[in-house]
């Protein structure tokens, strides 16, 4: 087909432009038609088609910008009807009634009948695109197979109060696109552009001809309008195509293909067709865009871009080019994937399947239950993360974490980011390697000094007739020793609810191959943790102290630490087993916790954990503490509470760690519980946010001076994870953010303790349970 380009200077405000290349994919930017759109300016707003199955509309918006005389009033619309699809202007949206298949405007004071020309308003539409100051519409049925037909455009503009009006346009309304038949459009700043029934693209209005669009020999898809340019992907060689205003768009992606577009004032974003990850280009940052996340749909503001997220479809947010973040804040609501359609998806399509979401009564997302959503197929996800299931017709591709891969088929997947891991491994393994050969050889000498010292003691307890034997919660010899016997107590059956048992040194040295670094668990002031299989098969962590430790602390000491950890015996504690003082060693043997530690879970890149688990994990920690501060005479200050000292069990239950054997005194003991209870208080927000305690590429990079400021805002739900699925009910999530606020408050006296904490978080358990 050969280009057409007309000039048609008899209006001398018209260009028509025909080229060939058409729509294959829809896309949700500035101009264009999606489940989820944007108004620029300044009185710009979002809004997206929800996921009840009633096609509700919900907005969002910057909240700063309430109405004077109603300070307290968002500044984004509340009153929506049911939209099927939607598009966003300057300062207005428009979408299409689910119902009628009515067009349907509306600014950020709401609902407004004055925004479609009386006209236009009995006409049912296919298609709907709003430009900056204008909004063009196919006539047809919606939900109709066929969605060709001839175009209507009308002007919204603002009068002198600053309100907006509609009028019939005498720049987009004309014989030639009256006569045109059209798929689907989209709208910028002065132009318009569609699919024609007969092949190609025609655009017309004052600003087309700026575009530059002529003589294209390719086929293009996810076409989407800027206000001064267009983007689009090239059918046949994946690459990204973009006219217009230079300074808007900047160089774009070469050779990645793209199934959605999305355009702001000076940047455009778009969906990876491999891995439904977000790429942008023009001016940008690239630190503010979300990684590891997959999009079914995106659409831009002026610098914002939004974007609902596969697999669970929460919304989420980013500012794209700007430092200063303004207050803005999406709503905890699930979206549409996509629109709905009568037509089948076809291939590289899957249609989307709502019990994936959970709801009960909720069988599709549409109005009506012979319309489907047709989302686009994955093929890889994103980095550490494998395809565990290819996609089908109704379910995308399953992504997995690297760290699952346990054969072939996704080693290959994986193997770049292994690789990378075991290269920092063995610069980890060398370095320890010369610690280790050089703590040996002082090691050796302070062996050499402890087994003088041994030999002196036991001389002296021969004498003492035993009289400094270990507190009853310590198991004793069956018979009292002498210089003259075996110095080493014999091996004990199995502990007793209150007692330690007294291990060898041999038997631990089995138990972890030696001590070796393959069986180390961690490592921290005190010594190494290892992992140990005890002769009756019992799994446990073997905590031995440093030459450090032994340096600084005597045989004394390590009795008085014995006898308090023997005292202490809780559900949510990480309970002493044993212990083994021979050569001089401090070595403490636990519970092992097969599934790490909370840390482990929230930060290390391992599947995200349910809301459930981790509000139970919450209420465990805080029984936990509650039983070290209340419990326990005298009480036990852990003062190192942190994610990664709450571990858990077999049965993913929570139990604190490493809380030491720190008694306070009773001048600091109130001061050094309430320190326990805020180090707590930022474990809550790890929970809530994921977000780590301290993260240096965040700003601010404290998650106190981060979320506190927005919970006393109101904002809690900004800080929410939305890495995990949303429950039904988001309520105690907003709550948690309560209890977490008052167990970080700067005055310590109001702070609660952790048995209120406990109490509130056990009720808070209960709420969901019963919702």
């Amino acid at each position: 087909m050969n280009t057409l380009f007309v000039n048609l200077s008899f209006f001398h405000l018209l260009l028509l432009l025909l080229f060939p290349f058409v729509f294959l994919e829809s896309a949700y930017g500035f101009g264009s038609m999606g489940p989820i759109s944007a108004a620029f300016g300044e009185n710009g707003f979002f809004c997206a088609i929800d996921a009840s199955g009633k096609q509700d509309v919900i907005c969002w918006g910057n909240k700063t910008n309430s109405s004077p005389a109603l300070p307290n009033s968002p500044s984004y619309p509340t009153d929506v009807p049911p939209m099927a699809a939607l598009s966003g202007g300057d300062g207005f949206l428009c979408g299409i009634l689910a119902n009628t298949s009515q067009a349907f405007c509306w600014d950020s004071a709401g609902s407004r009948s004055d925004l479609v020309p009386h006209v236009y308003k009995p006409n049912a539409y296919s298609h709907i695109a709003a430009g900056r100051s204008h909004v063009c519409a196919i006539r047809g049925p919606y939900y109709s197979e066929s969605d060709w037909g001839s175009v209507d455009c009308w002007d919204i503009v603002q009068k002198s109060n600053g309100t907006l009006v509609s009028r019939e346009s005498s720049l987009f309304y004309n014989q030639y696109t009256s006569s045109a038949v059209f798929k689907k459009i989209v709208s910028g700043d002065g132009f318009s552009c569609g699919g024609v029934k007969d092949g190609g693209i025609l655009c017309w209005g004052p600003n087309s001809s700026g575009l530059g669009v002529s003589g294209l020999s390719e086929n293009v898809h996810a076409l989407t309008a800027g206000i001064d340019s267009v983007c689009g992907v090239l059918e046949e060689s994946s690459e990204v195509k973009c006219w217009g205003a230079n300074a808007s768009f900047g160089i774009p992606p070469v050779g990645v293909p793209f199934v959605s577009l999305a355009a702001g004032v000076q940047h455009f974003c778009g969906i990876r067709q491999d891995n439904h990850g977000i790429m942008c280009w023009g001016n940008y940052n690239s630190s503010l865009i979300p990684k590891g996340s997959g999009f079914l749909a995106i659409a831009s503001s002026d610098f914002i871009t939004c974007g609902i997220r596969e697999g669970d479809l929460v919304l989420d947010c980013w500012y794209t080019n700007i430092s200063s973040q303004i207050d803005y804040d999406p709503p905890l609501q699930l979206c549409s994937p996509g629109l709905c359609t009568p037509s089948s998806c076809g291939e590289g399509k899957f249609s989307f399947n709502a019990s994936l979401l959970n709801e009960a009564d909720l069988t599709t997302l549409c109005v009506r239950k012979d319309l489907k959503i047709c989302s686009p197929c994955g093929v890889n996800c994103s980095e550490g993360f494998f395809p565990s299931s290819s996609c089908t017709q109704n379910a995308d591709r399953v992504c997995t974490p690297c760290s699952l891969c346990q054969n072939s088929s996704c080693s290959d997947v994986c193997k770049l980011q292994i690789s990378a891991e075991m290269k920092l491994q063995h610069q980890h393994q060398l370095r320890q390697l010369l610690i280790i050969v050089g703590s040996s050889a002082l090691g050796f000498l302070f062996c050499l000094a402890g087994l003088c010292l041994l030999i002196r003691m036991i001389s002296s307890k021969s004498k003492e007739g035993g009289k400094n034997q270990f507190a009853s919660c310590i198991r004793k010899p069956e018979k009292e020793t002498n210089a003259n016997t075996d110095p080493h107590p014999p091996v004990s059956v199995a502990p007793c609810p209150g007692e330690a048992q007294v291990f060898r040194l041999s038997e631990l040295k089995d138990a972890t191959n030696g001590f070796k670094e393959f069986n180390e668990l961690g490592r921290g002031s005190y010594g190494f943790v290892y992992k140990a299989v005890l002769p009756d098969g019992r799994q446990v962590a073997v905590k031995r102290a440093n030459a450090a430790t032994i340096i600084h602390t005597n045989s004394r000491e390590f009795e008085m630490e014995l006898e308090i950890l023997c005292s202490v015996r809780h559900s949510n504690i990480v309970n002493l087993l044993g212990y083994c003082a021979e050569m001089g060693e401090r070595i403490l043997v636990y519970e092992l916790m097969p599934h790490g530690t909370l840390n482990d879970h929230l930060h290390g890149g391992l599947s995200p954990m349910s809301w459930n688990l981790r509000l139970k994990i919450a209420m465990q920690a805080a029984k936990g503490l509650e039983y070290l501060h209340k419990e326990i005479s005298p009480p036990i200050v852990h003062r190192d509470v942190k994610s990664s000292n709450i571990l858990l069990d077999a049965d993913w239950g929570a139990r604190i760690a490493d809380f030491g054997l720190l008694t306070p005194n009773e001048k600091d003991l109130n001061g050094d519980v309430q320190t326990d209870v805020y180090n707590f208080g930022i474990v809550l927000l790890e929970i809530l946010s994921g977000r780590k305690a301290y993260d240096r590429d965040c700003t601010p990079p404290s998650i106190v001076d981060w979320a506190l400021p927005l919970i006393r805002q109101g904002k809690a739900a900004v800080i929410i994870d939305r890495y995990v699925a949303l429950p039904r009910n988001v309520e105690p999530l907003l709550k948690l953010a309560e209890i977490a606020e008052q167990a970080l408050r700067e005055n310590p006296a109001e702070r609660p303790d952790m048995s209120q904490l406990a109490l509130l978080l056990e009720q808070l358990v209960k709420d969901v349970l019963i919702s």
